[in-house]
């Protein structure tokens, strides 16, 4: 028996020697309820590990990637309506883009409208100016001053002419005389080649009936006679 004894002694002097090396150093009350801490940090360990995993991953920026359903359908329901939003911006621009195209191009009518209203009108009036033009160079100069009343008729006749000259240049109606001219399709129409020597190729030698541009716009090309290449 006291052989058992002294066996039991010995077992607990060596517990009883790792306790004091562990709590060497530690306050007097930390000291006795050291036992109960000990088996209460031993107990909770294992709870306590994968706290601190967490706030390690937490301090280094990690985290675990959460799976919620919620999350996932708003995410969706985001990106449909950014989606949206671009497609309606691209086709509010495009319709913007069209809007000020159109509003461009009825000013654009509406200003030529002004301008060029009375076209249909002047080419009616230039008949009137070619018929008085042929009048009054069919009548013959010799013999103005021989007849007073021939002579009274020809000068009203070019007043006539140039008071309705006067009226088309008020209007931008202008006359075109391209003799001497190089010849221009989009201002002369071509009725024949005549032989010239003294000018250069498809230059204008004679005018059978004067043009007339509206606002730099050829409303009548002058009919001409071309030399010959």
């Amino acid at each position: 028996m006291a052989t058992k004894a002294s066996l039991h002694m010995q077992i607990f002097s060596k517990h009883l020697g790792q306790i004091k090396a562990v709590i060497k150093g530690q306050p007097l009350c930390l000291q006795r309820s050291q036992p109960t801490l000990l088996a209460r940090l031993y107990s909770t360990e294992k709870q306590q590990q994968p706290a601190v995993e967490e706030n390690n991953a937490a301090a280094t920026g990690e985290q675990k990637p959460v799976a919620n359903p919620e999350i996932e359908r708003l995410t969706q329901e985001l990106q449909a309506a950014k989606e949206q939003h671009n497609e309606l911006l691209d086709k509010y621009k495009r319709s913007l883009a069209d809007s000020e195209n159109m509003r461009m191009r009825l000013n654009k009518q509406i200003n030529d409208a002004k301008i060029f209203g009375i076209q249909s009108f002047c080419k009616d009036l230039l008949e009137v100016a070619d018929t008085l033009g042929h009048a009054t160079q069919a009548v013959p100069k010799e013999k103005l001053n021989e007849n007073a009343d021939l002579k009274n008729l020809y000068e009203g006749l070019t007043m006539t002419r140039a008071s309705l000259l006067q009226v088309f240049k008020r209007h931008g109606l202008e006359p075109l005389d391209p003799i001497n001219q190089k010849f221009d399709p989009n201002l002369h129409e071509a009725l024949f080649q005549k032989e010239d020597k003294t000018v250069e190729a498809n230059t204008v030698v004679e005018v059978t009936k004067l043009g007339y541009k509206l606002h730099e716009r050829c409303i009548r090309p002058a009919l001409v006679g071309v030399s010959k290449c």
